[in-house]
């Protein structure tokens, strides 16, 4: 059984491989600054793209995209302007997408993508 911490860990690792195979680059993982953290940043093409991930054992408690409310969704965007201050230039545009894994005792985990939230 995995503790809070390796099932984030694990959910994140399920997604960047996730990301790559999609063809998008990796950038940054886990960048912190005061505000808070970003989960992955990546290179969709030429468009910037802040991922937030959010892993669940079982939807018990709902599924993992319900974990993101409004005021999420604007703290990720104040974290995305400060990732794009301390790396200026590499994007013209940023968008925000979630991505939600499930990961269920006896079967493969479960990844679901939307793109563009925010």
């Amino acid at each position: 059984m995995l503790n809070k911490d390796e099932v984030g860990r694990r959910g994140e690792q399920l997604a960047v491989d996730h990301l790559i195979a999609a063809g998008y680059r990796v950038l940054d993982r886990n960048w912190r600054c005061r505000e808070g953290e970003l989960d992955v940043v990546a290179l969709d093409g030429d468009e910037l793209v802040v991922v937030e991930v959010k892993t669940r054992t079982g939807l018990g408690y709902g599924h993992p995209f319900e974990a993101v409310d409004r005021d999420k969704l604007h703290r990720l965007g104040v974290l995305a302007s400060r990732w794009r201050g301390a790396h200026r230039g590499v994007a013209r545009s940023t968008r925000i997408d979630l991505i939600a894994v499930v990961l269920g005792r006896h079967v493969p985990p479960v990844i679901d993508h939307m793109r563009a939230v925010a």
